[in-house]
């Protein structure tokens, strides 16, 4: 346990910093390229306020923290709906395949759906009769192993794409992770830096424009073909760190808890907390909160639910919903399904 002390240690200050930062700072809401790789992946993950870090247990790991592939002895798929704000579709897939003693590879793919709509203009702000499309497009490839019986490490490498009408963004990225689990029966401490990776600009034939050089003069050409020059921006570098046990473990009850510290580049540090309760390991409970200290905050509770259940020998299903409050936004509903075989 005196191992253990710098590490509580160490979460209680980044707590209080958390907290004193918020209540003055100004924070760089809106400063990001691909924000939708900040929309949280499973579940399972959500339903326990995201704080899922030092947990990262399943296929979901990917996204959460890439050293937990390290610890799955099974091939896993996840298929994820979401329900956004706005009328916005978030859908999540992945696969992951254990080689045992060489890691665990995986692949994923994330794809933000915002809908068919109306090409508006201001002399014809009903309508012109032309449709636009805005999506964005992640396709990730992943890897983790376990280094000793306790301490793994993971990446996830990112092709990101944002098109709106007939503009363009691409990028690429990388998620990196590390898992320990501590000799502390239960007790695990992880941390990932998600979104290492290269700015992203929009570029395309809707940037091309008529100009007039010189609009004082009558005579001279007035449709010279320019092009409008728009800035590039970071993608959403988010550092977290979090710590988790199993408080409660027995042969038909499992109670797992968890605390995450947060801090993204485009926002104030907050923390994520969390918990899961499962009956006989096929029958699970969660609970969380997201974005506690975190100033002018819309995400708060978290609720969730799963279960488990075997079709065929080696064959299994994890079905999960979660709820999560948003606010002003009213809320956002998931649901996951995971398949191991």
């Amino acid at each position: 346990m005196k191992k253990l002390i710098p590490v509580f240690m160490g979460l209680f200050l980044a707590l209080n910093i958390a907290s004193a930062q918020n209540a003055n700072s100004i924070t760089n809401v809106g400063t990001t390229a691909a924000p939708f790789l900040q929309i949280g992946v499973g579940s399972r993950a959500i339903g326990m306020g995201g704080s899922f870090v030092a947990t990262a247990n399943d296929v979901s790991a990917m996204y959460w923290n890439p050293a937990g592939l390290g610890y799955l002895d099974k091939i896993e798929a996840i298929f994820v709906h979401t329900k956004w704000i706005a009328d916005i579709t978030y859908d999540y897939a992945g696969i992951v395949f254990p080689t045992y003693s060489f890691g665990t590879i995986g692949v994923n793919i994330t794809i933000l759906n915002m809908g068919e709509m109306q090409v508006r203009t201001v002399d014809r702000p009903d309508g012109t009769g032309e449709f636009f499309e805005a999506k964005d497009l992640a396709i990730g490839l992943s890897y983790g192993i376990k280094l000793t019986n306790r301490f793994s490490i993971g990446l996830n490498f990112k092709y990101i794409l944002q098109t709106i009408w007939k503009e363009s963004a691409q990028g690429f990225a990388v998620d990196i992770g590390t898992l320990y689990h501590t000799p502390v029966q239960g007790l695990r401490i992880g941390a990932s830096l998600t979104n290492f990776g290269s700015d992203m600009q929009m570029n395309g034939s809707d940037l091309l424009v008529y100009h007039d050089i010189d609009p004082y003069n009558s005579g001279n050409n007035d449709r010279i073909f320019a092009e409008l020059q728009t800035d590039s921006w970071p993608l959403p570098l988010t550092f977290q760190l979090g710590i988790a046990m199993d408080v409660l473990s027995s042969e038909n009850h499992l109670l797992t808890v968890e605390v995450d510290a947060v801090h993204p580049i485009d926002n104030s540090e907050s923390v994520h907390l969390g918990m899961e309760y499962g009956f006989l390991g096929n029958y699970f409970i969660r609970l969380g909160y997201r974005n506690l200290f975190l100033t002018d905050a819309e995400e708060g509770l978290t609720l969730g639910g799963g279960l488990t259940f075997n079709i065929l020998s080696g064959l299994s299903f994890s079905l999960n919903y979660a709820y999560a409050d948003f606010g002003r936004l009213q809320n956002a509903q998931r649901f996951s399904l995971i398949m191991r075989f």
